[in-house]
């Protein structure tokens, strides 16, 4: 484990409850993105004989390392007491999650392994890989419950001379495709966010995709690339330490609970009307046609773990919000409600993976 990850883990592993800690109501209520959330449900799994009576398996569709991974080890392991059994992770990163993805849609229909699906998957990826998809993530996946949601970033190396989203802008302009852009993948957030900037403002920025946002934050580092958006806990770390300047959250709103974005301008903010709203969702789902009283199961023992007041005061500081739906059907009826929007980003981006 190289000291980065092991310092990101470190800091994320904070973010979560003690494994006896309080399930109570708390978390998101009216503080995700879209979709019902917060409802009233008991928090308390309820028992369904003889599930689980062995260790559950959650897939996190990329590679090891950056957030998603660590945010999916710290619920596999903190979910374990209200399940009463490991949750073992395993990482099939490629092909922008859907080799991942599609380890879930093909397992047994049992319940025992579990994606950490995130909306690039969900809801992005059938517009990027329009022929080359080999399931549909309406269908082919039972939805459990989002658990957490957050933005990007825009940020610069401390060192620029580009003190502001204006300044950066104004750059972009003067020297039409000079400025780079480091994201963590063609059609991920972090690339569609790009995308529908340019769209909104007519600069023309150079678009370096990498395999995974941690390649992209090196390379910043050393200022092989000018400038990225990637999701809040990637970019935290290097804002504390002095060596990245925030110019921008992707959100229409800023990111008020975070002391390091407090005062960073929201997209609304910056380009009014322009309907920028980057967010970053992240999910629990199984194979379709788990029985309902599994998946009920795991709804509430990990919408029980999402919903208590110390893991909201611990991950909202690290840019990401708690997040819940009322239930597994109310989770898939956001997820029919997110097709156009992303739809659109990618067209925006004219981004195609097949």
């Amino acid at each position: 484990m190289t000291p980065r990850r092991r310092a990101m883990l470190m800091s994320l592993a904070a973010l979560l409850p003690s494994p006896g800690g309080a399930m109570a109501q708390g978390g998101a209520r009216g503080g995700g993105q879209g979709g019902d959330q917060g409802g009233d449900q008991d928090a308390a799994a309820p028992p369904v004989e003889g599930f689980p009576d062995r260790p559950l398996q959650m897939i996190v569709p990329y590679v090891a390392g950056g957030a998603v991974d660590m945010l999916g080890r710290l619920l596999a392991e903190q979910v374990q007491p209200a399940l009463g059994q490991p949750v073992q992770v395993e990482n099939r990163g490629g092909l922008g999650g859907n080799l991942g993805a599609e380890a879930v849609v093909r397992a047994p229909k049992d319940g025992y392994r579990l994606l950490l699906g995130s909306a690039t998957i969900l809801a992005a990826n059938r517009f990027l890989y329009r022929r080359s998809m080999g399931f549909d993530p309406l269908k082919d996946l039972a939805p459990v419950t989002r658990v957490a949601t957050g933005t990007v970033v825009l940020v610069v190396r401390a060192d620029r001379s580009w003190k502001s989203f204006a300044d950066l802008l104004a750059a972009a302009k003067a020297a039409p495709g000079k400025i780079t852009m480091g994201s963590s993948g063609t059609g991920t957030v972090s690339h569609l966010t790009l995308a529908a900037l340019a769209k909104a403002t007519g600069a023309d920025i150079t678009h370096v995709p990498y395999r995974g946002g941690a390649l992209a934050i090196r390379d910043l580092l050393v200022g092989n690339v000018d400038m990225m958006f990637d999701v809040a806990p990637a970019i935290l770390p290097h804002l504390r330490s002095g060596e990245f300047r925030a110019l921008a959250v992707g959100s229409a709103k800023r990111v008020v609970g975070v002391p390091e974005l407090r005062d960073v301008p929201s997209m609304e903010e910056l380009l009014p009307g322009s309907g920028i709203d980057a967010q970053a969702w992240y999910a629990v789902l199984t194979t379709t046609g788990t029985p309902q009283d599994r998946i009920d199961r795991l709804f509430a023992a990990f919408t029980g773990l999402v919903r208590s007041e110390a893991f909201r005061d611990r991950l909202v500081p690290e840019g990401l919000t708690p997040v819940w739906d009322d239930s597994p059907s109310a989770f898939a009826a956001y997820l029919q409600t997110q097709a156009e929007y992303w739809r659109r980003l990618v067209e925006a981006s004219g981004a195609t993976l097949d």
